[in-house]
């Protein structure tokens, strides 16, 4: 697919497909005679994964060795230091996400005290 497809299946923006190529986090699979990005579906699942860390505060750098740990356990998922790199990525993913959890029902609660407020005059 193009990438402009890949884009709107994704709801990445062209500039971040097109950056996240510059820094070697998603290189296209190929490319056309005319030097068009192609992409497949396992580059869609492997930016799906990207997108995921987002929100949980991944910095490209972080996202990037989490891909060097993903494609070397394909390589060889006997890789015993891969596991285990791969083992602390997945605990340190659980407390972000428990730190959002946290973070969202104090805003929950917040977003519940304004709709309180509203009900009456103080």
């Amino acid at each position: 697919m193009h990438i402009g497809e890949l884009a709107e299946r994704t709801g990445l923006s062209l500039r971040t497909l097109r950056h996240y190529d510059e820094i070697g986090l998603l290189t296209p699979s190929d490319r056309t005679d005319g030097g068009f990005r192609l992409y497949t579906a396992a580059d869609e699942s492997r930016l799906l994964l990207i997108r995921r860390m987002k929100p949980l505060g991944y910095s490209l750098e972080q996202m990037g060795e989490l891909l060097v740990v993903i494609d070397g356990l394909e390589a060889d998922p006997a890789d015993a230091l891969l596991q285990e790199r791969l083992d602390t990525i997945k605990e340190e993913a659980l407390e972000r996400r428990d730190r959002l959890r946290k973070q969202l029902a104090a805003a929950e609660e917040f977003v519940d005290q304004l709709h309180a407020r509203q009900a009456s005059p103080y």
